[in-house]
Order: structure tokens, then sequence, then C-alpha cells
């Protein structure tokens, strides 16, 4: 039932804009809780990496005293990458295109790894 109810936020986020391609809530060692993500990507590759991202910035972030992380952004050619926390052991990593309009995304996301913390 959880389950079902966190995918339902996954899909109402990846269907808030046509920029997001693909979403996934991973708990921070690196294991896939639901995910919205297309067939040709491998999920626990994605959560592997996902988890170690999200350490790397959290540490990056204390040591350059930067406070508490917030989220980690990867931008390449084909687009961006975005991981947030949702809580204490979860994140919520979401794939976008290129061209996306990032201040929506951000937003979107935002509110989707608030329900998905108070769920979690």
């Amino acid at each position: 039932m959880r389950i079902e109810k966190l995918n339902d936020i996954l899909i109402e986020l990846n269907s808030s804009s046509t920029d997001l391609e693909a979403s996934a809530i991973i708990s921070t060692d690196g294991l896939i809780i639901a995910s919205q993500l297309p067939t040709s990507i491998d999920e626990d590759r994605v959560g592997a990496m996902s988890a170690a991202m999200l350490s790397l910035g959290d540490r990056t972030a204390q040591e350059l005293e930067r406070g508490v992380l917030d989220q980690v952004l990867i931008k390449g050619d084909n687009g961006y990458v975005l991981m947030v926390k949702a809580g204490e052991d979860a994140v919520l990593t979401v794939m976008a295109k290129s061209n996306a309009k990032l201040g929506l995304i951000f937003l979107d996301v935002k509110r989707a790894a608030k329900k998905i913390s108070d769920m979690i």
C-alpha cells in the first residue's frame, strides 16, 4: 500500500512537467523504494549512484562549511539529474530534459520530496 502511494507521488510528479523524464525514491543506502524509470535504465545502478552522490555532496557541504545539503544537481549534454533529500532516510532522484525550466522543476520536486518525507 505504501509503495503504491509513493509510486502515485512519482507519477504525479512526472506528469507535472513535460520536462521530467524519470524519477525514483531511493533509500540512503542505495535501495530503490519506488520508481518511474524507463526500462532502459538499470534501477540498481541508479540507486547506488544516487546514494554515493548524496553522501559525497553531504561531506562536501560539511567540509566547505556550506551547511546542510539540500540538493545535488548534475548537468550533462542530454539533460539534468537532480537529487533532493526526502527525509532522513531517502532521496528523490529525477531526470529532466536539457532544455528544462529548472525553477519549476525545483518547486515540483521540493513539494514531492516533502510528501515522500511525510510518508517514510
